[in-house]
């Protein structure tokens, strides 16, 4: 399947009346069709995986072929330098989390780049940086706490940002480290806490909604 023929299925499954309710929770249309994630992922199924189509369906800068690039690449190919590239083309928060939760996490530099981002000024590359810890703390398993815990110590640098797109990122980063299990639980209300005390608004709604959910015993009892 080539460029063009997966560019025409996305248009057959589009939906163009779509676009006004994607612009109002705050997606960037200007390059978008109105293809929804689920009609993406059957398109991704009927491709598989395939890395060099990835690139090639990125370079189209339609919104929805490169959601759709995201879920085909290939983890194993993927280098720094692209993910470094395709960060900065991050122009809506759909786009950011669905390249963190379906392709980034899953390559050997998730770690590196989610703390490097995090520290970026860029919205959605900073937005990216916490995306993916909350990925990261929700689909590797193996993951020492050790990783997580360095992560509330940008949480907490983060916390500052009062930008709606990297607060509630943040917000997400914490909430998923504090739901891996009950070490990280702790260390994340914890942390919560400390930025709680901050005088500062983004800060206390950071960390007044994760205590919320961390600290529910219906969280608790999940938790190993």
């Amino acid at each position: 399947m080539d460029t063009d023929e997966v560019i025409e299925q996305l248009k057959r499954a589009s939906s163009p009346s779509s676009l006004p309710g994607m612009k109002r929770f705050g997606i960037q249309v200007e390059h978008a069709l109105g293809v929804s994630i689920p009609d993406i992922r059957k398109v991704a199924k009927r491709i598989g995986k395939n890395h060099t189509l990835a690139q090639r369906l990125w370079a189209t800068g339609i919104h929805e072929a490169r959601i759709l690039a995201a879920m085909i690449d290939e983890p194993s190919k993927v280098t720094a330098n692209q993910m470094d590239r395709w960060v900065r083309g991050f122009d809506s928060w759909d786009l950011c989390d669905q390249c963190c939760m379906n392709l980034f996490d899953k390559t050997p530099f998730a770690y590196a780049k989610a703390l490097a981002w995090s520290r970026r000024k860029e919205e959605f590359v900073k937005r990216a940086g916490f995306a993916l810890m909350a990925c990261l703390a929700v689909h590797d398993k193996q993951a020492s706490n050790e990783s997580f815990e360095k992560f509330l110590i940008a949480v907490e640098k983060g916390s500052f940002d009062d930008r709606n797109f990297v607060m509630k990122a943040v917000n997400w980063a914490l909430r998923q480290i504090g739901k891996r299990n009950r070490q990280l639980n702790r260390a994340a209300v914890r942390k919560a806490r400390e930025i709680q005390r901050f005088d500062s608004k983004p800060a206390k709604w950071i960390a007044t909604d994760a205590i919320r959910e961390l600290t529910n015993p219906r969280i608790s009892r999940t938790l190993d």
